[in-house]
């Protein structure tokens, strides 16, 4: 069946849509035009600008709800929800005549029975403990072990060098958090003789959620604490000896999932251009903006890519465009890393660049917009050659909309990671998750300061009715303008 072409409406027609639907106000741009640049660019880019709407791709979203609600009310990888949110978005891509596939791999899932830290002695008493996720359990009844302290200095428990030879055998291992990940903090403290690992904060009040990318990384048992809990412990094992039962009781439980890729079926392969969201949510609710919002957005381009011609044969674009939807990003970029992991050099070399949108219609949103050349110098730097190019492009879209923007760090939280770890340039948006709104940005951007970008985010309340369609629209105008662009040329990325 021939896609539906939802021309933009107008702001008055797609407020009474929202009224209707959800309780979060409609406040829409006009389109604007892309810079002028090749002919042929300029032309899909602007076409597909054109096209795409947040009204078209409402649509998912409500279907990836009443999937939600029809499975437990979540979509989370490896269930039904998960599952019937696949088939979806694999047999609406299929009719649209895309070359469409799924990747299964293993995930696994922790079920805690057991996460508890006592101090023992005179004063013996229990800490707020958060088993890590796929971590190795104690024996019955618990591991009692005097603790033994890691050096904290810029890089706390992440190396030979803070742990002295012999101290921490058949102990305990006491770490601070932070400079490193946690696989390396406890793989440490193993090599070093630790019988455990305890990990404390380094703010806040709560405590250490840490957690491996499966229980093969969970060599052996570790726990977060809280820094004042992990404060109180050091003084006293400054002091002298201090023994401690860690009892940690968790199964691991093996499930498939899978990715959906699709192509279009033109366009040089030795040219891709890769565009990605994750599908799953988390297990706590429906996950309608993240990050429904960001695979309905492909899943809408590419429904109007393929309009334009993009799979019949003499009229598809220049290179080939490869849409992805992965799972199990909640669990930690696990589909985005089986993925990469899957292709030969040949293949990674054959990805020109990779496009990320994850939250893409938060209800009290900022744009932010990866900082691919790292000018606001902030955290890990720029990323591979050519992120700034992809950056710039995004942004100077923005401006021409007049729609205020800001940078974002290419901080590792979702599907970029594994294409930037692999040289792949790459880009993309988002609205914000659980960080708190300043009050210049809500100068800039409206909404509330003081108030989480998302105050639903990894909540049940995380549905059709807390969304900013506003935000939602203007973002899929970037993806439609990013891929439009790439599709035709890669002459920006100096290819």
């Amino acid at each position: 069946m021939r896609a539906i072409r939802h021309r933009r409406r107008s702001i008055p027609a797609l407020a009474a849509l929202a009224a209707a639907a959800v309780a979060a106000p409609v406040l829409l741009t006009a389109t604007a035009t892309p810079a002028a640049a090749h002919p042929r660019e300029s032309r899909l880019a602007k076409e597909l600008v054109e096209e795409v709407s947040a009204r078209g791709a409402y649509r998912h979203l409500a279907k990836f709800q009443q999937i939600a609600d029809a499975n437990g009310g979540n979509r989370a990888a490896g269930t039904p929800g998960h599952a019937a949110s696949a088939a979806y978005v694999h047999d609406t891509l299929k009719k649209a005549g895309y070359q469409v596939s799924y990747q299964d791999f293993d995930i696994y899932e922790a079920h805690t029975k057991t996460e508890r830290t006592t101090v023992l002695g005179p004063d013996t008493r229990d800490l707020a403990t958060a088993a890590f996720t796929f971590t190795r359990s104690t024996p019955a009844g618990g591991l009692v072990a005097p603790l033994a302290l890691a050096r904290v200095d810029e890089t706390p428990g992440c190396d030979a060098a803070d742990y002295p030879a012999g101290a921490f055998a058949g102990k305990i291992a006491l770490v601070k958090r932070g400079a490193c990940t946690f696989v390396e903090k406890e793989k440490a403290a193993a090599a070093a003789g630790a019988l455990g690992v305890i990990v404390y904060n380094h703010s806040g009040t709560t405590p250490v959620r840490g957690g491996f990318s499966s229980p093969a990384d969970g060599v052996i048992p570790s726990a977060g604490i809280t820094l004042a809990d992990g404060e109180a412990l050091t003084a006293a094992a400054a002091r002298g000896e201090v023994t401690v039962r860690l009892d940690l009781d968790q199964e691991h439980v093996k499930k498939t999932t899978r990715n959906v890729i699709a192509e279009t079926r033109g366009g040089r392969s030795d040219r891709v251009v890769a565009v990605g969201s994750h599908l799953d949510s988390v297990p706590e609710g429906p996950g309608i903006n993240d990050n429904g919002s960001g695979s309905a957005g492909l899943l809408e381009v590419a429904l109007e890519l393929a309009e334009e011609g993009a799979n019949k044969k003499g009229k598809g674009p220049a290179n080939k465009v490869r849409f992805a939807w992965w799972s199990a990003e909640e669990l930690g970029l696990l589909g985005s890393e089986h993925y990469v992991a899957q292709l030969s050099e040949k293949q990674k070399k054959d990805i020109a660049l990779y496009l990320n949108f994850d939250m893409i219609a938060s209800p009290n949103p900022v744009q932010f917009v990866y900082d691919g050349d790292d000018s606001d110098d902030v955290g890990e730097g720029a990323g591979p050659a050519g992120s700034a190019q992809i950056e710039a492009l995004i942004n100077g879209f923005l401006d021409k909309k007049h729609e205020p923007h800001e940078g974002s760090d290419f901080d590792g939280r979702s599907d970029y990671g594994p294409f930037i770890a692999n040289g792949i340039p790459a880009g993309g948006t988002f609205t914000g998750a659980e960080g708190i709104k300043t009050a210049e940005q809500a100068e800039r951007h409206g909404g509330t300061a003081g108030a989480p970008y998302d105050p639903n985010y990894h909540g049940a309340g995380d549905n059709l009715k807390n969304l900013d369609l506003g935000a939602f629209d203007t973002n899929l105008d970037v993806i439609a303008h990013a891929v439009g662009t790439y599709a035709e040329s890669l002459r920006s990325l100096g290819k």
